[in-house]
């Protein structure tokens, strides 16, 4: 079924568009422009082999930039934490007052929280750069894309420490992002949510 809109369309919104929500695919106006084209475009729509159309909703690459980073540094400053309070603890002398227990505690996990999530937030971003500009090379959105992002974020990460450093961290980087996204997949695939 084709929906045709005549007459003067003017789409100003103040807000913004769930497009989840809001299906207007198959909506043409009289020029014959989609308008779920007009109105989402980070969406793709996609038929499947039995007609479905399934829409698929990608992060630009600003958003990917900001997740990466900030999951990548948040991670990072949680574990870094906890490896210092674990060094803090161990570093305390039986003859300390429970303020300089507390002192070295809360000193050794901020000192180690900030580096861990600093040397995460910088992986995180490095990887979302990459990965987006697979995206933006292939013009599609797939697995390849995030391993080879991956590949290029171990081997620039470690591009200092030498070529054979580079070298095992990018496998290493391909490797983990490989078995992510699988994992990924075989979530959606296994468990009902």
């Amino acid at each position: 079924m084709d929906v045709r809109v005549t007459g003067d369309l003017d789409f100003d919104f103040d807000f913004d568009l769930d497009c989840e929500v809001l299906d207007l695919s198959g909506v043409k106006d009289d020029g014959g422009v989609d308008l779920m084209e007009m109105t989402c475009p980070r969406l793709t729509i996609s038929r499947s082999s039995n007609g479905e159309e399934a829409i698929a909703q990608r992060r630009s690459w600003g958003e990917n930039l900001t997740y990466y980073t900030g999951i990548g540094y948040l991670g990072g400053a949680v574990t870094g934490a906890g490896k210092g309070i674990v060094e803090g603890v161990k570093a305390s002398e039986a003859g300390d007052t429970m303020k300089l227990r507390v002192n070295r505690i809360l000193n050794a996990s901020g000192h180690t929280g900030r580096k861990f999530g600093n040397r995460a937030g910088v992986i995180g971003l490095m990887y979302a750069g990459l990965e987006s500009g697979m995206v933006a090379i292939r013009d599609t959105d797939d697995v390849v894309n995030s391993v080879v992002a991956g590949l290029g974020t171990g081997a620039l990460y470690k591009a200092a420490s030498g070529p054979r450093s580079a070298a095992v961290a990018g496998a290493m980087g391909g490797v983990v992002v490989g078995l992510a996204v699988t994992g990924k997949q075989l979530l959606k695939r296994h468990v009902p949510i």
